[in-house]
């Protein structure tokens, strides 16, 4: 059973550049399009938007891992990192942990990539955490670093690692690569490549996924010389069963045709929700201040609650029961402010007596 790393081609992965041009195309539109964008806004919706993207990434990032961030801590560690100021808010290690690899990924991305920076990275995930052994190093164990299914009583390798005595090798290859592949005329097909040739070294012990990501960020960034924000892994995550299973594909070949085409399309669906974000952050702003001293404080915190949860609202909806357990107003405020929001064009109401549900009349796209 032969293994990619163990092809006489490794690590030439390749794949027909010209079948994802008009990809790249949309992506640098894209690209230049947010950046005006952000530069003709305020700064406080600018932060927000930074923040909220950051976030989204690391809380995806970990799921797909799955390990789940609280968001309201998270997004405190970032706003901490960014010199913002922030309420007094409970941070837990994990969260601040996964903020400060987020930071220096997007303060760094133009620095050239070194093992110093990968173990800087991983020692940033993993310090203190007792279970792993090889924190901020590549691993040593002697036993085969195998993917496997957790199916009981019939586990399935996937895939299995070059041994350990090979990484220090292989990542130097690895490091040489990436720095000079800087110079490729394709950023989508660079970092399509790049994830799935460190995932397949998975040179540490743990936080391989989220370590292989994060470089897909620093990819995109200097792809454009500038921060590139969109959540990749919220878009994996979503697709989480395509994106193994197009991974899976390059465990024992180095055509990586059909994983490029997956990759590249996930990054411009990223791209397009990260757009869907700032709109719906600028509609907010918008929303809040032509409703300044116009709503009662009730409506105005069922109104932010609504708006954490981002441009897709509430699953299901916000309910008549929703909106007392936020504001712990009587049923028949609730009915009066929920009707007096319909009335100001805030909020849509679908469905009629228990089925009725509100949403936010938001619509996203460029105003």
């Amino acid at each position: 059973m032969v293994w990619n790393w163990e092809l006489p081609d490794w690590p030439h992965f390749h794949y027909d550049p010209d079948k994802i041009i008009k990809l790249e195309k949309q992506f640098l539109l894209g690209a230049g399009g947010a950046w005006a964008y952000l530069k003709n806004i305020g700064e406080d919706e600018r932060n927000q938007f930074i923040v909220e993207i950051l976030c989204a990434e690391g809380i995806e990032s970990a799921k797909i891992e799955g390990e789940t961030l609280d968001r309201m801590s998270l997004q405190s560690s970032i706003k901490q990192l960014f010199g913002l100021q922030v309420q007094e808010t409970k941070e837990s290690r994990k969260e601040t942990q996964m903020a400060k690899l987020l930071w220096k990924v997007y303060k760094t991305f133009d620095e050239p990539l070194t093992h110093e920076m990968l173990f800087d990275w991983h020692r940033t995930l993993f310090e203190d955490q007792s279970r792993i052994v090889d924190i901020g190093k590549y691993r040593t164990h002697p036993e085969a670093m195998q993917i496997v299914s957790n199916r009981y009583g019939s586990p399935k390798v996937y895939f299995e690692a070059p041994p350990s005595h090979k990484i220090h090798h292989e990542m130097t290859e690895f490091i040489r690569w990436f720095n000079k592949s800087r110079a490729s005329s394709s950023i989508l097909g660079r970092a399509a490549i790049a994830h799935v040739y460190f995932e397949s070294i998975h040179p540490f012990e743990d936080g391989n996924g989220r370590i292989g990501r994060a470089l897909v960020e620093k990819i995109l960034s200097q792809g454009v010389a500038r921060p590139v924000l969109i959540a990749v892994s919220k878009t994996l995550e979503d697709q989480k069963k395509k994106y193994y299973a197009n991974l899976e594909k390059c465990n024992r070949s180095l055509d990586a045709e059909d994983w490029v085409e997956f990759f590249a399309n996930s990054i411009l669906h990223a791209q397009e929700e990260s757009m869907n974000m700032l709109y719906f952050l600028i509609a907010k702003s918008k929303m809040l201040l032509s409703l300044a001293g116009q709503i009662n404080p009730r409506q105005e915190k069922a109104l932010l609650r609504m708006f954490a949860e981002g441009p897709n609202g509430f699953h299901g909806g916000l309910s008549a029961e929703k909106y007392i357990s936020i504001t712990k107003a009587s049923k028949a405020t609730a009915t009066r402010d929920l009707a007096d929001l319909v009335e100001r064009g805030v909020l849509i109401k679908t469905g009629t007596l228990r089925h009725t549900r509100y949403w936010l009349n938001i619509s996203l796209g460029k105003k």
